[in-house]
């Protein structure tokens, strides 16, 4: 297994462990106040324990080799984790503000404010070390559910800083009903962190074109390496998880042997790799009568 796929899973494994711990703090925050929104808070981080569970799964699922079945690998499967985080982001919003309505109806005072309050708060450092963390191996090595779990964490952070500010706002207003309207705004955010995962993650699964920066470097490359070609056009491109895949059509002169064709294609594939991680090339070699006068011209100054 390459080093950046077992990063990538020893992280997802970790993060099982963290988010039971987690939930544990939250709940103990939730059993000494009474809170309201620490109650709702404690609810979203048992979201997190079975979205760290699916992104583990997903991420092993992902890794397996290509097979008859799926010859063009199983990386997908990262993005069906990132769905399924995004959704439960909703469903743990709903939840808060089920519990935030609930408590406009019948505020309540709470109790032991400052212990729950300094449990919830260590909760909330642990998870925004442990999301910085996700989100950036996860954009490094290109992992949907590294980076859905992130930003699901990041929005539990949130959440968790906003019921903070509510329950301090309430003691020191004696407002007990600014609790659940804190959380209830909260509840908001959190709703449209779920959305943006789960956006991302259709793009993936419907085939998004890779980021247009790298498009360009991958023109700017064919163009450099080509060397003996006449035209590459055609040029697609698409996502899935870790891997990109790269097709196009090089147009070469129809005398040209096999064999040196074929080496400008490996000249070709060794240099998109080296510059893009994790990339798959195809290319499909056509003669010179082909060209379409368009996609990336070769041999120009």
């Amino acid at each position: 297994m390459p080093q950046a796929s077992k990063i990538v899973r020893r992280l997802a494994f970790w993060s099982i462990p963290l988010a039971l711990g987690v939930m544990g703090l939250k709940f103990i925050a939730w059993y000494v106040t009474g809170s309201i929104a620490l109650y709702s808070d404690a609810l979203e981080s048992i979201v997190n324990v079975i979205a760290a569970l699916a992104a583990f799964v997903a991420i092993g699922y992902a890794q397996k080799p290509a097979d008859l079945d799926h010859p063009y690998g199983h990386h997908k499967a990262e993005y069906f984790s990132a769905v399924l985080e995004g959704v439960l982001i909703v469903v743990a919003a709903l939840l808060i503000v089920n519990e935030a309505v609930g408590g406009l109806l019948a505020p309540r005072r709470i109790e032991a404010p400052v212990l729950g309050l300094a449990v919830n708060g260590l909760a909330a450092t642990i998870n925004a070390v442990w999301a910085a963390a996700l989100l950036r191996i996860g954009r490094r090595h290109r992992s949907p559910a590294l980076q859905a779990d992130g930003h699901h964490i990041l929005s539990d952070v949130v959440t968790s800083v906003g019921v903070i500010l509510g329950l301090g706002l309430a003691l020191a207003f004696d407002q007990p009903r600014l609790d659940p309207l804190l959380a209830l705004i909260v509840a908001f955010n959190v709703l449209w962190q779920g959305w943006k995962v789960i956006a991302s993650s259709v793009d993936g699964l419907m085939d998004r074109a890779i980021d247009p920066v790298d498009e360009k470097r991958i023109q700017d490359i064919i163009k450099a390496e080509a060397d003996g070609a006449i035209e590459a056009h055609d040029i697609r491109t698409r996502m899935a998880g870790r891997v990109s895949f790269v097709e196009f059509h090089l147009v070469v002169d129809g005398s040209m042997s096999v064999e040196k064709s074929h080496r400008i294609c490996d000249r070709l594939e060794a240099a998109l790799a080296k510059e893009l991680e994790g990339v798959r090339v195809i290319i499909h070699v056509e003669p010179g009568h082909k060209a379409k006068d368009e996609g990336v011209r070769l041999g120009e100054a």
